[in-house]
């Protein structure tokens, strides 16, 4: 794969991977767009790295994701590398939380509904462009599930299992399909989680070496 003159967008950009991915690809001069709850946040970021492309949104609610689609297709059609980072994670018991439906709603929606919709909303767009490819993040808890964390774990073992199908599904295409598996990396999510974390640009460093020799057959 290509890793300069890329058209880039990244949900979750502004906190963890999502902004280390984002800061990496600006780095290699690629036109950068991030995606992100908070505003405010946003326009820090912004601040630092004049060069984002910043787009505040709920991505939960279809109106958003509506919104974003169409500012990729009226601004940025050259878009050709769309990368699913956004997600969050609670932890709680599912016997004694109050909060159980609200919490698993959110955390199915972003982690998992989220990606499937932007991947399905974006293809055409990725179709017509040169050097195109889609990233999923997803977690090595696909493997052995967080026992406090269950319907986080499952979204991501849904990630894992679209990503592979999806692979396939394109295999004759000139898009690529790429899925980032990291270990418990040092973010906010992970906040209070221990010492033993890895840096975010640690795992982009990998995923950037990865990505420009086209492995992706994890």
């Amino acid at each position: 794969m290509r890793i300069t003159n890329n058209t880039i967008l990244i949900t979750g950009g502004s906190d963890g991977i999502g902004l280390a991915l984002a800061k990496r690809f600006l780095l290699l001069k690629n036109k950068v767009i991030i995606t992100g709850e908070e505003f405010g946040k946003l326009e820090g970021i912004k601040k630092d790295f004049p060069e984002l492309i910043v787009l505040a949104g709920d991505l939960t609610e279809q109106n958003s994701i509506n919104e974003l689609v169409l500012f990729i297709e009226q601004e940025y059609p050259e878009t050709n590398i769309l990368i699913n980072s956004a997600a969050v994670q609670y932890n709680y018991d599912v016997m004694d939380e109050p909060d159980f439906l609200r919490k698993a709603d959110h955390e199915i929606s972003l982690n998992l509904i989220v990606p499937l919709k932007l991947t399905a909303l974006l293809l055409p767009t990725l179709l017509k462009n040169k050097n195109s490819a889609i990233v999923n993040v997803s977690s090595d808890e696909f493997i052995i599930p967080q026992k406090s964390a269950a319907v986080y774990c499952a979204t991501k073992a849904g990630i894992r299992s679209f990503t592979k199908s999806l692979k396939y599904q394109l295999a004759d295409t000139q898009v690529k399909v790429f899925e980032i598996i990291p270990a418990l990396i040092n973010t906010p999510m992970t906040a209070e989680r221990g010492k033993s974390l890895i840096e975010p640009d640690n795992l982009v460093d990998k995923f950037i070496t990865d990505f420009y020799n086209d492995r992706n057959d994890q």
